[in-house]
């Protein structure tokens, strides 16, 4: 049965999102209106891809968290529905976070989330408490489980927190269904938990699969934990991180731990750490296993530290990232655009060993919803100090992505790119050293610019201010450098 909360808000949407429709990116998701974060429920379900996101459509702020829901079949049209939640039952009613969604053996689509209730402590402190609850629908209309919450503060290891236990992710294997979910643990860090079950419904707690040590960041928001090219990936979003050289930045990060799984005895080996995205905007990670078994990976394009930094007038405030296509290479996490980006592609614009000593426009290269790749090689044995190239540029507006050789360093530059924000701008990564040359690819979808360096070695993520007047786009060195273009126009 449809809530009355439901029901106004799918009223309200219904009622608003199309006079949004020009304010919106291309092929980027977003909610009908107002506010949406973390991606859920990203997921196959009756051969369709579904994709669940937190949303306040009353707002640009953040508010009680709903469920937006949209659908796809090929990861760059998308399809919306109805709001699937809206926090209406006692174990929900000041929100439904985040989580995840399975088909069931029956048909139906089960959707695990965390429900939030606050609760006024005895010194006046108010708290929310966190449990895990499910509903279970036909991929529109969704009924909550009468027997929520399904986990609460009774099935945490000695020491959980229950104001900190959030984010189920649930999973299918070997005729029993896992879930990890993150958790804070008594000494203040982060925790990823793993629970199992027969049915889907009714779960207990196995063990701690991984902890933060309060090593990289402290909670650990949203895990993700799957095999991939035979290693076991562990993604989560950590708060409050500590900046570690130029792999990972102070806040909120995007953290990727790759190792081995004894299946057997349940244990997870670490071997190597490293960021995620190395851009200003990414949160919060979902993936599913799509149906020719890639595995696909979607974010939150924004930044808590930047969401009050909202430019005038806005009535939809966040989006989700392109998906990307996941692997592992030289023990790396790899992350390319979806291939099927390359069905929309338009118009063909190509140079090779273009000559760039000083600043350079090509004819036909501009735009600001592209698919274009840049290769940049030295021209002779002296060199060059930096390469530069320029997006979104006109008389008073540019964002720029610099490579310095010398330092194997890339740096993103939304400073003159239209938001009269005092948030960062700027962000530098190191790449692997490629003897002066590299490739970046950058796809533009209007206010966005999504960076793949050397073949998804690593992904930069960004968004900017300007209006799409500043289409420029330009070709800058010091020193001399020979460029291949191929850019495509995105039809869609």
């Amino acid at each position: 049965m449809i809530s009355e909360k439901l029901q106004k808000a799918r009223d309200f949407e219904r009622q608003y999102q199309h006079f949004l429709d020009e304010e919106r990116p291309r092929f980027h998701v977003t909610g009908g209106i107002g506010w949406i974060n973390d991606p859920n429920g990203f997921s196959v379900y009756r051969g369709e891809y579904h994709l669940f996101f937190q949303y306040h459509p009353y707002s640009t702020k953040w508010g009680p968290m709903h469920w937006g829901h949209v659908k796809t079949k090929d990861f760059i049209r998308w399809e919306r529905l109805p709001i699937a939640l809206a926090p209406d039952t006692e174990m929900d009613q000041d929100g439904c976070f985040s989580g995840s969604a399975i088909e069931l053996p029956d048909g139906r689509q089960l959707l695990m989330y965390t429900g939030v209730c606050k609760v006024r402590r005895s010194d006046g402190v108010i708290e929310e408490i966190q449990n895990q609850c499910i509903a279970v629908g036909d991929g529109v209309n969704y009924e909550k489980y009468e027997g929520n919450p399904v986990l609460d503060a009774s099935d945490l290891p000695e020491g959980g927190s229950e104001i900190d236990f959030r984010d189920p992710k649930i999973w299918r294997e070997d005729g029993l269904y896992y879930a990890v979910m993150g958790n804070r643990s008594a000494d203040g860090s982060g925790d990823v938990l793993l629970y199992k079950s027969e049915d889907a419904f009714h779960w207990t707690y196995v063990k701690k699969i991984e902890s933060c040590r309060n090593e990289y960041g402290r909670m650990w928001e949203c895990p993700e934990f799957f095999p991939l090219d035979g290693k076991q990936v562990l993604l989560t979003s950590p708060m409050e991180m500590a900046p570690v050289g130029l792999e990972f930045h102070a806040g909120y990060g995007a953290l990727c731990l790759i190792g081995t799984y004894d299946k057997d005895n349940l244990v997870f080996h670490r071997e190597r750490v490293q960021s995620i995205d190395y851009g200003l905007d990414f949160y919060a990670t979902q993936t599913l296993e799509a149906l020719d078994g890639r595995h696909i990976m979607i974010a939150w394009m924004q930044n808590w530290a930047t969401t009050t930094s909202q430019p005038q007038g806005i009535r939809l405030f966040g989006s989700m990232t392109l998906p990307r296509e996941l692997s592992i290479r030289d023990g790396r996490l790899i992350q390319n655009p979806v291939r099927e980006l390359e069905n929309y592609h338009g118009r063909r614009v190509a140079y090779e060993n273009v000559l760039v000593d000083r600043e350079v426009n090509l004819s036909g290269i501009s735009g600001r919803v592209l698919d274009m790749t840049v290769t940049v090689h030295p021209a002779n044995e002296s060199g060059y100090h930096w390469f530069k190239l320029n997006l979104a540029k006109d008389g008073e507006h540019c964002a720029v992505i610099r490579y310095k050789p010398g330092a194997n360093t890339v740096r993103i530059d939304r400073t003159r790119s239209g938001g009269r924000f005092d948030i960062v701008h700027v962000r530098d990564f190191l790449v692997r050293p490629q003897q002066g040359a590299i490739k970046l690819r950058v796809v533009m979808d209007r206010n966005s610019i999504e960076l793949f360096v050397n073949d998804g070695e690593q992904a930069a993520t960004f968004l900017i201010y300007s209006t799409e007047e500043a289409e420029a786009i330009s070709f800058e060195a010091d020193g001399s450098v020979l460029v291949d273009v191929e850019k495509y126009d995105l039809d869609l």
